[in-house]
């Protein structure tokens, strides 16, 4: 990991991976809600494209299972039921959690120091009330544990799952103040976990961490 913010993102490298990333950009941020028709022509002229790479992308949206192609309709935005969103967020507390685990054992005091970097930044945001970035430094500092954890395979496995639901940024319990500073304290104790080697208590706490998440999110709260 090259610094907190290496996500495998980086620049597009393909027409079809700047219409993939700016539309899961905008399912991400619930500019496109469920159940929302996306017409190939439509996103074409919206992004400058050519239909080609647009068809591309949708295809990679088909795989991500985040639409869904229906007969005399096209490609439709899913929108997952109450007991889709429980199974995501069960999904991702197994997977984070082992990730956590195993980045115990490995993690180097390079690697915990590019983290800590992070969770200060998140914890000065905080205090200046810039909550809107909360959201999105946090799935990175999630996915870069899973990185460590899992660099062969559990780390791009975390992403997949994450990419499968994008939780809108406009809605994450991070714009809350009380239940943001509560998950920063969760996240330096995650952190202070790895430094002791301590996977059994880092792997709980992440758990119990994106549990509330999904918990909060199906009790009508944002998420």
């Amino acid at each position: 990991m090259s610094g907190p913010a290496a996500d495998r993102t980086g620049p597009p490298t393909s027409k079809a991976d700047y219409v993939y990333r700016s539309l899961l950009d905008d399912l991400r941020n619930a500019r496109i809600p469920g159940g929302t028709p996306l017409r190939a022509t439509e996103v074409a002229d919206r992004l400058g494209v050519s239909i080609t790479p647009v068809r591309e992308a949708l295809r990679r949206l088909e795989n991500d299972r985040l639409i869904r192609y229906e007969q005399n309709h096209g490609a439709t935005v899913i929108d997952l039921s109450p007991d889709a969103l429980l199974e995501y967020y069960q999904v991702r507390a197994v997977v984070e959690g082992l990730g956590a685990r195993l980045a115990a054992e490995r993690i180097t005091d390079e690697q915990l120091a590019s983290l800590r970097a992070l969770h200060r930044e998140m914890v000065e945001d905080e205090r200046a009330g810039r909550h809107d970035r909360l959201g999105e430094n946090s799935r990175v500092l999630h996915l870069a544990i899973a990185d460590i954890g899992g660099p062969a395979f559990l780390g791009e496995h975390a992403r997949a799952v994450r990419n499968s639901f994008p939780v809108p940024a406009d809605t994450s319990f991070w714009l809350d103040p009380e239940h943001a500073r509560h998950h920063l304290d969760v996240h330096e104790r995650i952190l202070d976990a790895l430094a002791a080697r301590d996977g059994a208590a880092a792997e709980r706490m992440m758990i119990d961490h994106v549990r509330f998440a999904g918990a909060y999110r199906a009790g009508g709260g944002p998420g």
